[in-house]
């Protein structure tokens, strides 16, 4: 339940925009001038808030940090050609928000709250969207336990909040991969599926190994017998072989990627084939050595479209074809762009103004 919608507005003193470097924008390090906050208490919403971006007070005892009962989005906003915010498929990033609150016992997050808490606070900061070629304002929405009780149980109250950072590129070179197969991300019947904080915790140590070794990131496999690659650590993993778009079907051990969903509807759109299915390393593998597999890049939030530049397994990297000449992750890539900024036509209905 919610109650009736008002937001109550605290605004800066003195914004910080003008301490940013618009040129150089690292990501996930520089947040806009407020935030927005909603309490969930005795069974319904309230207490929508706006207020300035900064440390809050959390109770010690929260189960968010014993047991990482906590769920977030991701997704971003565009400046658009006369100075309009474009948010790219915020609905779907609702719908997959309330997905991930019922894995982890979270109550549902109306669309009205959702919508109306981003289009306020958008708005609020609207001048820290980027304009600069490859930028965008990241959008965080998250929500974790406020209960002051270090029992395993269900929580009853619960903090929703949304933060804006303006970014740049998530990679800013072709990603270099490493297959991953000891270590899992996700099993069969857990929580692969949400965006739960646990998932990311986790696989940072075997991302780490794999970095030390000059990887950027895996290429996670499946838990049972670490023969079917499911997903990367920030992205969904999309292959091209013999002409048609290969991708690992989703399941309760993979993230479904709304980057991931749009750009299988633009291949079926444009009249290339798809398949949804398992992805065995062996064919991967094979399929580099013998030229069957001529494009593999990862697509998300973050990340875009990513072109993966190697594959490491077993020792050896496997080079894939230059990114310069790989013609769907390119095109597909442009016209993606093209549509979040409104330079194109978005023939999906995908994109909110705000």
């Amino acid at each position: 339940m919610v109650e009736t919608m008002k937001i109550a507005v605290k605004r800066v003193n003195t914004s910080r925009i003008t301490e940013v470097d618009f040129t150089n924008i690292p990501f996930g390090k520089i947040y806009t001038d407020h935030m927005f906050m909603a309490d969930y208490r005795n069974g319904e919403w309230n207490n929508f808030r706006i207020i300035p971006y900064g440390y809050m007070p959390i109770s010690p005892a929260t189960p968010a940090l014993h047991y990482g009962q906590s769920i977030f989005e991701g997704m971003k906003a565009y400046r658009g050609p006369d100075g309009e915010a474009l948010v790219f498929r915020p609905q779907d990033n609702w719908k997959r928000m309330n997905i991930s609150a019922e894995r982890i016992c979270m109550p549902e997050i109306p669309e009205e709250l959702f919508m109306e808490s981003l289009a306020t606070l958008i708005d609020l900061d609207r001048a820290w969207i980027p304009d600069t070629k490859g930028a965008s304002l990241y959008i965080r929405p998250f929500m974790f336990s406020a209960d002051e009780y270090i029992g395993i149980k269900p929580s009853e109250s619960f903090t929703f909040m949304i933060i804006l950072s303006p970014v740049g590129a998530y990679y800013s070179t072709p990603v270099k991969v490493r297959i991953e197969t000891h270590y899992t991300r996700a099993a069969q019947g857990g929580t692969g599926y949400a965006k739960a904080g646990g998932n990311y915790g986790g696989a940072i140590y075997p991302a780490k190994l794999a970095q030390n070794k000059g990887y950027h990131q895996l290429l996670w496999t499946d838990a049972k017998t670490h023969e079917y690659i499911e997903e990367s650590g920030t992205m969904n993993v999309m292959f091209v072989i013999d002409n048609v778009l290969v991708t690992p079907a989703l399941s309760d051990s993979i993230l479904a990627g709304i980057t991931r969903d749009s750009v299988l509807q633009m291949a079926r759109k444009w009249g290339m084939k798809t398949e949804e299915r398992k992805v065995s390393v062996k064919e991967i593998i094979e399929g580099i050595e013998s030229g069957k597999v001529t494009e593999v890049f990862g697509a998300g939030t973050a990340a875009t479209i990513a072109p993966i530049e190697l594959i490491g397994y077993n020792g050896k990297d496997y080079y894939l074809t230059p990114v310069e000449k790989r013609e769907f992750s390119n095109k597909v890539l442009a016209e993606l762009e093209g549509i979040k900024r409104g330079l194109k036509p978005d023939p999906f209905g995908w994109v909110v103004k705000m």
